[in-house]
């Protein structure tokens, strides 16, 4: 060392948002003792859940869609289809979401904004008009109602003549992440879990394709965690999940292999990948050590993957398609099973339809031009990137063991313990920032002065009264005493402890609309009262 070099002050250490520490470079040495990634197809899956990863069949391309109202939604819907996407993603809005029928007083101004408004069979039947069921895997990202929009689409389904059991696709259904860090709740704990153990029955008997349940880190990154916090709390949520499900009297193995995840895909392209890499390492063992499962369909995690909303910027919103492909890629090379590409105006408005092309023609230039999809895991061995898997299995595996020191992840949970931790990643993330510690483009740094707009979709506000025109209408031509009937049953099978399923596909099908029954079980259940951190 010269005496320059003495008198320079130390750099910093080059950290991850996770607190990881990032080498210079990366060589054997890195490799901690013990990490064995296996082959792709084998426990612990941390090289991809098939041996041949994307040759026999691309990820889903799964493009997340819903606004305004059914009719618009399935033109979008059919559009994206025509253009090569190859599995469907319903977006509802907020009104739907928490349980308010869209002439509720709550839903006023909401209504269509974010998503698409469903209020009866009749709005179901209109969304999903043309599109065949039984081919074509639907993701519906619900969760509080998720039991209802599942019926609704049965109902459909059943209307048709399309067995339930050609049907595939998944309902996000996670209540767990909305009490921490979404709000999107309808009831209090534990009749939710309710819920989603008699989602897991009744699909297990009655429609085995169908995936009960998407566990959903996304959220809790978008409201600001850490990667390695997105992995624990998200594992987490699932455990939680598999123990309501062996405490209902089901089979976690029997159980396990309909479970799918749902990742966040943000900024720092190698922790990204190998994020992707240490969930399935923890799961399988998780799944292997707790529960004593040895199929390898139910211990390979599946996920899919959304490319990061909070990261898009409403500054420069082209460089937006930038931050969205290299997002993309590295979602591919972690080995995701569907994926969703935010479109470059999301920071702005509900994406057009220009915009969404784009997105979904990102996908596809990485699935048909790049050549990553012709080998499984093509960053495993990378020095770089073993090391920040066997990293993030680390410092995950101790914080899903401080979880479970606290009674598992409801209880940590009530305790305001994720919402902490989520607050302040969430914080030291702005201040870095605003400290200029991590750049963002034209937010904090490489700014231009004038910016020419770029087009933007918006919603006809007239949507939201011919929205309550047609329920008005549709309660109108409906049997009022076949509906209260359908509405006691319902009640009184919540009560009894009865499989609340087959009542709410009865009950959706006779014109009961997604209020009527919320406001029916929360006559039984009552409502959920927000956690509050101190």
């Amino acid at each position: 060392m010269t005496p320059q070099d003495k008198a320079r002050p130390a750099s910093p250490p080059v950290v991850t948002s996770s607190g990881i520490v990032i080498k210079p470079s990366y060589g054997q040495a890195d490799l901690p003792a013990g990490h064995e990634p296996g082959e792709p197809g084998a426990f612990p899956f941390t090289r991809g859940v098939l041996p041949g990863g994307y040759r026999g069949k691309l990820w889903t391309m799964r493009q997340y869609a819903g606004f305004s109202t059914a009719r618009e939604s399935n033109k979008r819907y059919r559009f994206l289809l025509e253009q090569g996407q190859t599995g469907l993603s319903v977006a509802f809005d907020l009104p739907t979401q928490i349980g308010f029928d869209s002439d509720h007083s709550l839903a006023r101004g909401e209504v269509g904004r974010v998503g698409v408004a469903i209020d009866s069979i009749e709005d179901m039947e209109t969304l999903l008009d043309g599109l065949p069921l039984e081919k074509v895997s639907i993701s519906m990202t619900i969760n509080a109602t998720a039991s209802i929009l599942l019926g609704l689409l049965l109902a459909v389904a059943r209307r048709r003549g399309t067995p339930w059991s050609a049907l595939s696709g998944t309902i996000q259904n996670d209540i767990l992440k909305e009490y921490a860090a979404r709000g999107t709740y309808a009831f209090p704990p534990k009749p939710s879990m309710r819920l989603i153990t008699d989602i897991f029955q009744f699909c297990s008997e009655s429609v085995p394709r169908w995936n009960t349940i998407s566990i959903s880190g996304y959220h809790i990154r978008e409201a600001g965690s850490t990667a390695v916090q997105e992995v624990a709390f998200t594992l987490s949520d699932g455990v939680e999940y598999l123990d309501a499900a062996v405490k209902a009297g089901l089979s976690a193995a029997a159980i396990a292999p309909r479970l799918t995840f749902f990742f966040n895909v943000h900024n720092d392209f190698l922790e990204e990948i190998a994020k992707f890499r240490a969930a399935r390492t923890l799961w399988a063992r998780l799944l292997r050590d707790r529960f004593g499962i040895t199929d390898p369909r139910a211990q390979a995690l599946r996920f899919h993957a959304q490319t990061a909303g909070s990261t898009l910027t409403a500054q420069q919103p082209e460089v937006n398609v930038i931050r969205v492909a290299i997002q993309a890629l590295a979602a591919v090379l972690g080995g995701t099973q569907s994926l969703h590409t935010n479109s470059r105006d999301e920071a702005l408005a509900l994406p057009t339809a220009q915009a969404a092309l784009l997105a979904l023609r990102t996908q596809q230039v990485i699935g048909y031009e790049t050549g990553v999809a012709k080998v499984a895991d093509p960053f495993g061995g990378s020095y770089a990137v073993e090391a920040l898997t066997a990293e993030i299995v680390e410092k995950a595996g101790a914080l899903i063991a401080k979880i479970d020191g606290m009674g598992g992840a409801l209880a940590a949970i009530e305790k305001g313990f994720y919402q902490r931790e989520i607050q302040d990643a969430a914080y030291r993330a702005q201040k870095a920032i605003e400290e200029k510690a991590q750049i963002v483009i034209g937010v904090n740094d490489f700014k231009v002065e004038e910016e020419a707009p770029i087009p933007t979709m918006s919603i006809d506000p007239s949507i939201e009264a011919e929205q309550v025109q047609r329920l008005e209408a549709f309660r109108q031509r409906r049997n009022a005493a076949a509906v209260d009937r359908r509405r006691e049953d319902l009640v009184a099978a919540a009560r009894e402890g009865r499989n609340l399923m087959p009542p709410i596909v009865e009950a959706v099908d006779e014109g009961v609309t997604l209020g009527e029954i919320v406001s029916s079980l929360k006559s039984v259940f009552g409502d959920h009262e927000e956690y509050i951190s101190l």
